[in-house]
């Protein structure tokens, strides 16, 4: 009787420490979805100021319409992209491309001056350091899930309910690390 009770003992501490495992991937993984959530957030209102900064500065910047097509596109191909990397690839040159622009309008005192440009400048500023925190915030919830379905006791329990190694928002060209020179 007392070997019975010790295997059944033993048994719900196996269970016990099985879904405990499987509790905290079901909440690393939730957290990981979350952080893309904000991160596809962030991307969108800074898609959606895009087209106000292209058409409040076409209007001085007539022969820098190669330019302003260039972001454009870019802009079409990030909303369209699929997947971490594609849209790490997408959203680095398009950070780069309206640095461009920025570093562009330098060159246009009345644009500097123009105060719906000045707006648009600002809320761009501000999406930009909301993209950086959300990327950080995903990274961070994505190394956790990581380490978790990597070490032991989870990399045995990972598999066996289709958890996986969550991807990092990186940037993929070395050149997208430096910081562009823009200055106002």
């Amino acid at each position: 009787m007392i070997v019975l009770g010790g295997i059944l003992g033993l048994a719900l501490l196996l269970a016990a420490v099985l879904i405990a495992i499987y509790n905290s991937l079901v909440r690393r993984r939730n957290l990981v979805r979350e952080g893309w959530s904000g991160i596809d957030v962030q991307l969108k209102r800074r898609a959606n100021l895009v087209p106000n900064l292209i058409e409040t500065v076409k209007g001085y910047m007539r022969h820098e319409s190669d330019l302003l097509q260039r972001v454009t596109a870019l802009r079409t191909e990030s909303l369209g992209a699929r997947g971490v990397a594609e849209k790490a690839r997408a959203e680095g040159a398009l950070s780069r491309s309206l640095a461009n622009v920025l570093a562009v309008a330098e060159g246009y005192p009345q644009l500097k001056a123009n105060e719906n440009f000045l707006d648009l400048q600002a809320q761009l500023t501000a999406v930009e350091n909301d993209i950086q925190l959300a990327r950080r915030y995903y990274n961070g919830t994505v190394r956790d899930l990581n380490i978790q379905v990597e070490s032991f006791p989870g990399n045995l329990v990972a598999p066996f309910f289709g958890f996986r190694q969550a991807e990092f928002f990186e940037i993929e060209d070395p050149g997208e690390r430096n910081v562009p020179s823009v200055q106002f």
